[in-house]
């Protein structure tokens, strides 16, 4: 029995390997266009190689499989499933010597061109006669890598439908121009995606951010949706939602905490600046309004609250034992803006007074910069001299 083998990926390569085991004495040749095989294996979780996932339908199959030829593998968070060496090679490098031992036969810079009705392909480099016919060419993501897209045409000359394209797990480009500040972060958060105002999906995991927008797992997860509503015609308003503390208040039961004059913030991006920014904010909402003299109470540790308007109608900072947290008011030899919507120049000045009849040992903590005392930002911080 004589099968070619169209793709010298990962499902070529498995198939090739699995047609073997099951039956020796058949003949399998595999045709790859690229100059090596399994070029994409090596590109895949970033280097590592993410086989399987624990919670896949199949998981036990695959994971078997690649265990049967001696690779040792390794489970991490989310259920990923990774070669225990954490390297992509050792992978491929398994699947080739496997595929040495069992006398496959693999052809690489060899490009089907078509495959006829007898199941015979046709090459650059000659005809293939075969009983079966195995395409696995992957699909059009990358074709580097060798994901061009040509599979589907050897199909469709053999009567089979080919349903429109699509992406389904990339990254997502963005509009705003915000992501580059931060390009190369990486973050556990929630991301949804949002249809005309509508949430379609969500997931929970790793995001990152880049030059042209979201990477990711979890931003691939949900990039099907995307991807499909850009070729609608008329695709709907599409924006991404991140929250990047999603675990806080379920995990430790965190609340959050605002002064009553900004509380509008937490439930109206216009108010809050984040619709300025181009930013579609996920609202939520105060579990405790304060003002000034208000006290909360963290453990045995209680925390005052001194109105400090001028960022903000509603600024706060709030005194805990020997520090003061002072978020936009008051910064390292400097203090908030104070030409947004809300903002107070006089009130600013204001404010920064009443911080600097402190006492001068106290640590101040900004929402931005490094840390100070009173006391040294009354010598040197020009507002507050």
């Amino acid at each position: 029995m004589k099968t070619v083998i169209i793709g010298a990926g990962a499902s070529g390569l498995a198939c090739a390997i699995r047609l073997k085991q099951n039956i020796p004495s058949a003949r399998v040749t595999v045709l790859e266009r690229l100059e090596t095989p399994g070029k994409k294996i090596l590109a895949t979780g970033n280097g590592r190689c993410n086989i399987t996932n624990k919670n896949a339908i199949g998981y036990k199959t695959a994971a078997a499989f690649f265990e049967g030829l001696g690779l040792m593998l390794r489970s991490e968070e989310g259920g990923r499933v990774y070669p225990y060496s954490q390297k992509a090679e050792t992978v491929l490098a398994v699947l080739l010597d496997k595929c040495n031992e069992l006398g496959i036969k693999i052809i690489t810079e060899c490009t089907a061109k078509k495959i006829l009705p007898n199941l015979t392909v046709l090459t650059d480099r000659g005809a293939f006669e075969a009983d079966f016919t195995a395409v696995c060419c992957g699909g059009k993501a990358q074709s580097a890598l060798g994901s061009n897209g040509s599979g589907y045409a050897l199909l469709k000359d053999l009567g089979h439908s080919v349903t429109p394209l699509c992406p389904a797990l990339v990254q997502l480009k963005s509009s705003s121009r915000h992501t580059r500040a931060i390009s190369g972060t990486r973050a556990k958060c929630r991301i949804a995606l949002e249809l005309d105002g509508n949430i379609v999906c969500e997931e929970t995991g790793e995001v990152l951010f880049t030059d042209y927008g979201l990477s990711g797992i979890a931003v691939m997860n949900i990039s099907q949706a995307a991807a499909k509503n850009f070729a609608k015609k008329e695709p709907q308003k599409c924006i991404a939602v991140l929250d990047l503390v999603p675990e806080i208040k379920e995990k430790f039961g965190a609340k959050v905490v605002i002064s009553e004059a900004d509380s509008e913030m937490l439930s109206s991006g216009k108010a809050s600046l984040a619709a300025f920014c181009g930013i579609n904010q996920q609202n939520t909402s105060a579990d405790i309004l304060v003002a000034e003299g208000s006290e909360i109470m963290l453990g045995k540790t209680k925390i005052s609250v001194i109105a400090t308007p001028g960022h903000t109608k509603g600024g706060v900072c709030y005194l805990a034992d020997d520090c003061i947290f002072t978020g936009d008011t008051l910064f390292f030899c400097s203090c908030g803006r104070t030409d947004f919507p809300g903002g107070s120049a006089k009130e600013i000045m204001q404010s920064l007074k009443r911080l600097s009849a402190l006492d001068s040992a106290l640590k101040v903590y900004p929402g931005h910069d490094r840390f100070s005392t009173i006391g040294f930002e009354k010598q040197n911080n020009p507002y507050m001299r």
